[in-house]
């Protein structure tokens, strides 16, 4: 079954969208895509997705991250929580911990909705 243009992820909105540099994006496409960038324009959750990232075998639990921010660990799991539902990481539990590793396609669409942009 296939899913509706409505119930897109933000990362699955950017995949199905040619690069900014290739036309002008729709209303529709914009909205569908600013919770990602929303997402990633935040600090703490930018160097997050940076830290799961480069984490030893690219995945990481909240005890793996929190020494490296002056927060709690609640505000780390909502900050991680919100990664995870625009389509960016992905998780699974173990035990009492959630486990996060990050999604290289989620990357490489978004990049590809901005490549070609040249200085």
């Amino acid at each position: 079954m296939s899913k509706s243009v409505l119930s897109l992820t933000p990362v699955e909105a950017v995949a199905c969208c040619s690069p900014v540099t290739r036309e002008p994006l729709s209303a529709d496409a914009a909205l569908r895509i600013s919770p990602l960038l929303k997402a990633l324009a935040d600090p703490v959750r930018l160097r997050l997705l940076s830290l799961v990232a480069s984490h030893q075998d690219g995945e990481a639990c909240v005890c793996d991250l929190q020494e490296a921010f002056d927060l709690s660990q609640p505000t780390i799991s909502h900050h991680l929580k919100v990664l995870h539902e625009v389509g960016l990481l992905d998780r699974s539990k173990r035990g009492v911990w959630v486990y996060y590793r990050i999604r290289p396609a989620a990357l490489a669409d978004l990049a590809n909705l901005l490549g070609g942009v040249a200085p």
